[in-house]
């Protein structure tokens, strides 16, 4: 895979432009090098390296999938991909600290960045199988700033300067996490915050010192586990909406897949009457209540894909914290460095809602808040600030030139609920008119709105199969 010469792009039309080359953009172009036929690739992305994007270019070793190894494969074909994978890592050396887990690897949760790892050799791999059939794939170390669709297909503009031309291009451009990107209309919150991976800028902190963290979610585990890291032994306090905490992801036994055999469960109120009952039968069984909830994920997609506006609407206000609280749990690492500090006062979980950061004054920062039954503004202050809000799934308050450009063009409109971006089942993108795209295409998180979960390896597994097999038949 190599960064091509800037010659080669005036002349040419590039069968697939895939914009984003992170785990959603690196496998879409795994499965394309895979199928029957001859094309060129070319993968946008500004990362020196494809495969990791935000979520897997993570360096510090505590950073570690939320997920164990079986059911983190990037293969849709085999579910023990990964698992194999690491086997082999782990017996050429590269993961020594694994044998402190001692559980069968299956069960072990890799690191990110060695996942990264492993996205990148499954298309190199792919890579290989491709090159038999004369396809190619070329990574353009830059990021897309506009995109206009013609009658011939697309013209992207990048910010390195090329003008690519395509016959069809796909929009993977991955998560817009709340702590990296600019938002519309802010009132100066990534300004005044640290990033929750960046452990080389928590070691200038005093070790002593208040740390304030926004969010209680998955991000506010890597934020903990950043702080021990970079050394910090003070208080921490953790505001967020709900004050709900992540659950540890077990390892339940397998359950019967109810909802199959019930397929009159369709709205979230019957959804959550079943999964409780189910739950309690579990808890009567001396069987993990994880392992009912577990069932449930495989039929997200079809549950949320045929449910009213109104019934998404009642998820979202009623039953979102808690899904997400139950479904996407922490790595048992995290979720014991968590207890710890809890069990040693350091950490405090407060449900509040944000109203706003103040002015950073000297060696603080202020931030005001409502704390939950209180109608007042308390103002509270700490020697640092970690933005751990998760995601940013409204392109409509992303400040970055592609989500602006494309829907100033019309040539998107936000997805149900405002989630990311509406496309048909195929994935071929919805104009401002409704109008589904013959050449411009969607996958993994921008379709958040259409099938809710859209963002776990499996999901995007499977999405990019799929868009493959579709985009090699046109």
């Amino acid at each position: 895979m190599h960064e091509p010469h800037a010659a080669t792009y005036p002349n040419t039309v590039i069968d697939v432009l895939i914009i984003g080359g992170g785990l959603s953009g690196a496998m879409l172009a795994a499965q394309l090098l895979r199928q029957p036929g001859q094309r060129r690739i070319v993968v946008v992305e500004p990362r020196p390296e494809l495969g990791r994007g935000e979520a897997y270019s993570a360096t510090e070793p505590g950073h570690t999938l939320n997920g164990n190894a079986a059911r983190m494969s990037v293969d849709p074909d085999n579910p023990d991909d990964l698992t194999q994978w690491l086997a082999q890592s782990i017996q050429a050396g590269s993961w020594p600290e694994s044998a402190e887990q001692q559980v069968p690897i299956a069960e072990l949760f890799p690191p990110r960045g060695l996942f990264g790892c492993y996205a990148r050799q499954r298309l190199a791999d792919a890579e290989v199988m491709g090159g038999r059939s004369g396809s190619t794939v070329e990574h353009l170390c830059s990021e897309v700033d506009d995109l206009q669709v013609g009658s011939e297909g697309v013209v992207v503009q990048c910010a390195n300067g090329h003008q690519l031309r395509a016959k069809r291009a796909v929009l993977a451009t991955g998560m817009f996490t709340a702590a990296r990107t600019p938002r519309l209309g802010a009132d100066g919150l990534r300004q005044a915050t640290l990033d929750p991976w960046d452990v080389s800028a928590m070691r200038g902190l005093d070790p002593q010192g208040r740390v304030l963290i926004i969010g209680s979610g998955l991000t506010m585990i890597d934020a903990l586990v950043s702080l021990q890291q970079a050394g910090h032994r003070g208080p921490i306090d953790v505001f967020s909406r709900h004050g709900l905490l992540p659950h540890v992801r077990r390892q339940p036994p397998s359950w019967v897949d109810f909802l199959a055999a019930d397929p009159g469960v369709r709205s979230p109120r019957q959804l959550l009457r079943s999964v409780r009952a189910q739950c309690r039968l579990a808890i009567a069984q001396g069987v993990d209540c994880q392992a009912p909830l577990d069932t449930v994920r495989v039929h997200i997609a079809r549950l949320w894909s045929q449910a009213s506006d109104r019934e998404r609407r009642q998820f979202v206000r009623h039953v979102r914290p808690w899904w997400e609280s139950h479904h996407h749990r922490s790595a048992p690492p995290g979720a014991a460095l968590l207890q710890r500090l809890l069990e040693e006062g350091r950490l405090r979980i407060r449900a509040a809602s944000w109203q706003g950061v103040d002015a950073v004054e000297g060696n603080e920062v202020g931030i005001r808040l409502r704390l939950r039954g209180q109608q007042a503004t308390t103002r509270v202050t700490g020697a640092a600030l970690i933005n751990s809000m998760g995601i940013e799934y409204d392109w409509r308050r992303v400040d970055r030139p592609l989500p602006r450009s494309l829907l100033a063009r019309g040539l998107v409109q936000p997805g149900p609920l405002a989630l990311g971006i509406a496309a048909n089942p195929a994935g071929a993108v919805l104009d401002a008119q409704g109008r589904a795209s013959e050449c411009l295409f969607a996958m993994g998180p921008p379709l958040r709105g259409m099938w809710w979960e859209s963002t776990a390896v499996t999901d995007v597994a499977l999405q990019a199969k799929a868009l493959a097999q579709l985009l090699a038949r046109g």
